[in-house]
């Protein structure tokens, strides 16, 4: 049987050698086997009552693809443009940090699959490996640099913008849902904190300002100077402004979910928006960012792009956000359950899997680029 040669994407998955998860909830299953109940709850786990993480989910279904028929979808596109180079995907890997409670070789193993497909792959602050480690591995594939604004000293969030600018990264994207954390009960009941155990310092300790702040240089030191100044209740726009002067590189805000957010990112001249609720993770009962999606879009009106976050678990809601108004998608836990059941491997056959879901769905649909993907009709 594995002998035979077709075409078909599908069938091209049939193999019996192969046991890798298929579907989202068998990923997840094999990854809470794989990963303590601390680590797998501190991923899998939303805010509150987590009303957001469900909806995030769920709100795809409420969008229906209508698609046409008779056209020619033998040569398919799935390349985007975006800050002037070509991707030949819309995917990208979501800024997860602290990847090393899933896998041992955590964000290196990522940034590796990501550059495999020529994925962007967005780098946390607070990841397990820093900006010139994952560099160092990953050679010139695309990486964009995630910042979490330090409260403490904003001369430590321009140095690790720099770092990552002569690093070779390409982006920079300001998370702004964080000036604090959202009331996770999950991580309470478990005890867990992965940043208290150190697990997202690698950029902070490699840092020079940060450490020129610290009183001594031992853990306990740099553990309680990265708690003090991750927060930033104190970022605004006038910070924005002063982050685009001092980088030379587009400049995206992650976490936009009210239109005019999106107007005013636009007037302050930021290159691109993020629409994302944190997958559910900071504030609980707020808008799905499927649902925030269509109203973004059409108050941005192509000004700059939209990438969208949270909730995509198939190739369908991928073809779904497109549709509605997004340039390219971001992967959060699909990669990082994939990390934990397989490490770089394993965040591959995510990637891949997705990916073809999504090419099989756009095909399906009668589409064949997704310059055209906008003509698709999405029922409500």
């Amino acid at each position: 049987m594995t002998s035979i040669k077709n075409n078909d994407l599908l069938l091209q998955n049939i193999d019996p050698d192969e046991t890798f998860p298929t579907s989202y909830q068998e990923l997840e299953a094999v990854a809470k086997e794989k990963m303590s109940t601390g680590a797998f709850g501190y991923v899998q786990s939303g805010a509150g009552g987590e009303e957001t993480l469900v909806k995030n989910e769920s709100s795809f279904s409420k969008y229906a693809i209508v698609p046409r028929f008779l056209n020619d979808v033998s040569a398919l596109d799935t390349s985007i443009r975006l800050f002037g180079r070509t991707y030949k995907t819309p995917l990208m890997i979501a800024p997860v940090g602290m990847q090393k409670i899933a896998h041992e070789d955590g964000d290196i193993a990522t940034a590796k699959a990501a550059a495999k497909f020529g994925m962007p792959f967005i780098q946390s602050t607070v990841s397990s490996y820093s900006i010139e480690e994952i560099a160092e591995a990953t050679g010139d594939s695309p990486k964009w640099f995630q910042v979490y604004w330090t409260s403490q000293n904003d001369e430590i969030s321009f140095s690790m913008v720099k770092r990552a600018e002569d690093a070779g990264y390409e982006a920079i994207v300001l998370t702004v849902d964080t000036v604090m954390l959202g009331w996770r009960e999950e991580d309470v009941r478990n005890q867990y904190s992965p940043l208290m155990q150190g697990f997202g310092k690698a950029n902070y300790e490699t840092d020079p300002v940060f450490q020129s702040t610290l009183p001594a240089n031992d853990f306990d030191s740099v553990i309680q100077a990265i708690v003090d100044n991750v927060y930033h209740p104190q970022l605004d726009w006038a910070k924005v402004a002063e982050l685009k002067k001092r980088t030379s590189l587009p400049v995206l805000l992650k976490g936009i979910l009210h239109p005019e957010d999106a107007k005013l990112a636009v007037a302050n001249g930021i290159d691109g928006i993020i629409v994302s609720n944190h997958g559910g993770r900071q504030l609980d009962g707020v808008i799905s960012s499927i649902d925030a999606l269509p109203v973004i879009a059409e108050a941005v009106d192509g000004a700059i792009p939209i990438l969208f976050d949270s909730g995509i678990r198939r190739g369908s809601d991928i073809v779904k956000a497109i549709a509605l108004g997004a340039d390219a998608v971001c992967i959060g836990r699909p990669f990082v359950y994939g990390l934990a059941a397989g490490g770089q491997k394993g965040v591959e056959q995510v990637l891949e899997n997705l990916y073809q879901e999504m090419s099989v769905t756009l095909s399906l649909s009668g589409v064949t680029n997704l310059k055209d993907i906008r003509e698709l009709v999405i029922l409500d």
